[in-house]
Order: structure tokens, then C-alpha cells, then sequence
């Protein structure tokens, strides 16, 4: 079936899309839509990736994208789920991570390569004062992907989305 929107519109059209779990970040941001292609037969091929392979919340994500394309008259678009190679904070976009400050969430750090030298880990910075000094209350939070910090200065509790 040939569409009237290009794969560039498709794109951006489907990277708007909302997390459903930090409802601030489209899919975009967060670096998990892979691609938007068109196959031989002119159908819209979108390949998502999840934050981790237990992710509840791709199922959602998969129905919110072809809700989107269907609003859009693409009815016969696919949604493709990709494990490989495995998504990391590091798709995640500028933009995504200013959203998770301004939300109350603090950001992912930079990863350590792998191979390379055993780096301190710093607290994050509090998104409420912007203190640095913080720590850890539980390695997990409300899901699998953040943890749970509290501000010393502001006395705050507040979410980190763990570097992957």
C-alpha cells in the first residue's frame, strides 16, 4: 500500500510517541526507535528496541505506535522488537535528558568502556537544587532502569535513570 507521508514524516511522526512510564520522553528521546523503513511492498516497517529485554512497558509502546500510524491512515504498518545490539543510555538524546531534569528525574551519567579503567562513581546531581551532594537509598526504583536517590542539602527524594 503506498502512503502519502515520506519515511522521514513516519519517523517523526512515530518518534513522538510517549514512554509510558516517564511520560516527558517520546520514544526518540529515549533512543529506542531504531529505524522507520519501507519494505518491498511499500508497508512501513518500525524496529524499536527496549530499554532492557524485560521492559513491560514495549507492548504499550508497540500498540501507542500503530494507534499513531492508524490515526495517520497507515493501517498496515509492522512493529518490529529488536534485542540486539541492546539499547544503552547513550542513544538516549540531549534534549531526553534535559526533559528527565526538568521532570525530577536525574539523568544517566556516562558509561563506563568496557575494558577500559574501573571510574569512581559520583552521586548524581540532586534535579531539584542541583547539589551534588546525594546518595543512594535503593539501587531500584519504580522500575528496573532507575534508582532511588535522596538530596542532603534539600533534603528531597528523587529518581536516577541508572547509565546502561
Amino acid at each position: 500500500m503506498t502512503h502519502t507521508l515520506s519515511v522521514a514524516e513516519v519517523r517523526e511522526l512515530v518518534g513522538a510517541v510517549v514512554d509510558p512510564e516517564i511520560p516527558v520522553l517520546t520514544i526518540a528521546d529515549l533512543g529506542i526507535l531504531r529505524s522507520v523503513e519501507r519494505d518491498a511492498d511499500g508497508r512501513i516497517v518500525v524496529t524499536i528496541t527496549p530499554t532492557y529485554s524485560g521492559c513491560p512497558a514495549m507492548d504499550v509502546i508497540a500498540a501507542d505506535i500503530r494507534g499513531s500510524l492508524d490515526s495517520h491512515g497507515i493501517a498496515d504498518a509492522v512493529v518490529r522488537t529488536v534485542l540486539a545490539p541492546a539499547w544503552t543510555t547513550d542513544w538516549m538524546t540531549e534534549a531526553g535528558k534535559q526533559k528527565l531534569t526538568d521532570y525530577g528525574i536525574a539523568p544517566p551519567g556516562q558509561r563506563r568502556p568496557l575494558g577500559g579503567p574501573v571510574l569512581l562513581e559520583i552521586s548524581p546531581r540532586c534535579p531539584q537544587c542541583g547539589s551534588g551532594w546525594t546518595r543512594m537509598v535503593s539501587r531500584f526504583g519504580s522500575t528496573a532502569c532507575k534508582s532511588i536517590y535522596s538530596c542532603q542539602d534539600c533534603l528531597e527524594p528523587f529518581d536516577h535513570f541508572k547509565a546502561i
